[in-house]
Order: C-alpha cells, then sequence, then structure tokens
C-alpha cells in the first residue's frame, strides 16, 4: 500500500501537478515596438467664446521616440489634417501638449485625431460635452494661474495655458543657436506646499522635424529678470518645432492631471528653419 504522505510526493512532482499552477506572469514593459494612443484632456472656453480642445498622447514605449508625419497616420478628421498636433513623439505619457480652437456655435460635433503606429490605429475624438469641461485657466481651489511665456523679449507675445504662445528663428545644421524664453508666474502655492519655496520651471523638447536635435541643457533656469536661456543644434536640414512647457507649483509634466484640475502649465512653441 503506498503512503498518502508519498501519494502527495509523486503529485507534486508529476506532470499534472505542474501543468495546474495558475500564476500567470505580469506584462512586461516594452522599449519599442508598442503603439501609441492620442488623448483627449477635455476643453475650456476662451475669452472670444471660442473653445480650446486640449490633446496629448500615450506613447506604450518606454523608450522608443516615435515619429510620424502628418498625414494618413497622423490626421485630424475633419479636416484640415493638421492641425498644429506633433509629429516626434517622446515615451511615456505626455499630457496637454496643444489645444485647438473651435468655435463657439461648434455643438455636437467631433474633432477625431488618428494616429497609426507599428501597424495599430487608434482614434479618440474631441468635443465640447459639459462634463468634459477643464479648468486649464485657473486652479479652482488656489486661484493659481498658468505662467506667462514669452519669446523675443520681457516685452514680447504673451502666452498662458495649453494654447500659449509661438517664436521663429533659423540656423544651420551642426551650429548651435541660442533659445530664449520669458516666463514669469504669479507665485500662488497650493495649500499643501505653503511653507516651502514656490516651484517654477521650464522644459524644452522636440516636437516636430526631420532630424535629431540636441539641447544643451533641456531644464534651463530662471534668472531674477524670467528669463531662461540654452543652446540648441540640429543634424539635419528642415523645418523643426520645439516646444517649452512651462510649469509651476502645481507640478510639472507628470503632474499636471493631479487633482482633476488640468491647471496650471503653458506651452510655447518655436519654429526653426535649419539650412
Amino acid at each position: 500500500m503506498v503512503s498518502a504522505g508519498l501519494v502527495a510526493l509523486l503529485l507534486v512532482g508529476s506532470p499534472a501537478a505542474e501543468s495546474q499552477d495558475s500564476r500567470a506572469d505580469a506584462p512586461l514593459p516594452h522599449a519599442i515596438g508598442q503603439s501609441m494612443s492620442p488623448s483627449f484632456e477635455g476643453w475650456y472656453a476662451n475669452p472670444d467664446g471660442t473653445r480650446s480642445l486640449v490633446f496629448g498622447y500615450f506613447n506604450r514605449n518606454y523608450e522608443e521616440h516615435l515619429d510620424i508625419p502628418v498625414g494618413p497616420d497622423n490626421r485630424f478628421e475633419p479636416g484640415p489634417e493638421d492641425r498644429g498636433q506633433p509629429t516626434h513623439f517622446l515615451p511615456r505619457r505626455q499630457t496637454g501638449l496643444f489645444a485647438v480652437v473651435v468655435p463657439a456655435d461648434f455643438g455636437d460635433q467631433l474633432l477625431t485625431w488618428s494616429v497609426t503606429a507599428h501597424g495599430q490605429t487608434i482614434a479618440i475624438p474631441g468635443h465640447v460635452r459639459p462634463e468634459w469641461e477643464i479648468t486649464a485657466l485657473e486652479e479652482v481651489t488656489s486661484g493659481n494661474t498658468p505662467p506667462v511665456v514669452r519669446f523675443g523679449g520681457p516685452d514680447g507675445t504673451p502666452g498662458q495655458g495649453p494654447l500659449g504662445t509661438r517664436g521663429a528663428l533659423s540656423t544651420s545644421v551642426s551650429t548651435p543657436v541660442a533659445v530664449t524664453v520669458w516666463a514669469s508666474d504669479d507665485g500662488v502655492q497650493k495649500a499643501r506646499s505653503r511653507g516651502r519655496a514656490s516651484r517654477f520651471g521650464v522644459n524644452w523638447s522636440l516636437y516636430r522635424g526631420p532630424g535629431n536635435v540636441t539641447f544643451a541643457d533641456d531644464a534651463p533656469a530662471i534668472d531674477e529678470r524670467g528669463k531662461a536661456e540654452t543652446t540648441v543644434s540640429f543634424d539635419a536640414p528642415g523645418e523643426y518645432v520645439l516646444r517649452v512647457l512651462a510649469w509651476d507649483d502645481s507640478g510639472g509634466q507628470s503632474a499636471i492631471m493631479a487633482g482633476g484640475f488640468f491647471c496650471c502649465w503653458t506651452n510655447g512653441y518655436v519654429a526653426v528653419q535649419v539650412q
């Protein structure tokens, strides 16, 4: 007679017992080869009655930077297919990169951003449904407002919030050129942040372009005059757009959706012609 203990031992070591293991491996992160999903963050009203639809994206790759030109694989519908969206996609979640202005009477229409990456197409509609309204220009709980950004000097055209402001410059391949932003902030802090120094910074990144860019410092310090300057070089000729994110005490790029208020940061865009 076989003892109960021996039966148990035989079962544990048998293929049948091994096949009953119900543990499943967790999904593994992928450095490259994954899809990219547009995201609709919400909308807010502009002073002239128009509405701004705010978009971001989620690049599922942990390392791969995707380059997808405006066209069949990166378009808005209905047209025009180019609504100022990025063509260079940084890894992981990037929120509130740009806004598209629609008329006050947009009503129940949809504006859909469609992107195809690694063979997978994902389309996300933007709209002005009441429940999707966001407070991008003032944080409700504190009264905090986004930084003000200018190009061309402290008296340049100001921009505030997701729509931001724009500048332009030109340079040659492999020749470092200065990029300067002037930024100011109201210094208002969240209640939980009071008692420590207010935070305020800028970060540069490639937004559009046919080649690679190199910043001497992609997060230059803002001096007492509100000036932050760095240099950038390009490895190929063509038309580029650089984006600068100006953020305040609400937090940097990873934190701007915290609390659901979607405030407070400002986008700035610099078009660069590289010969």
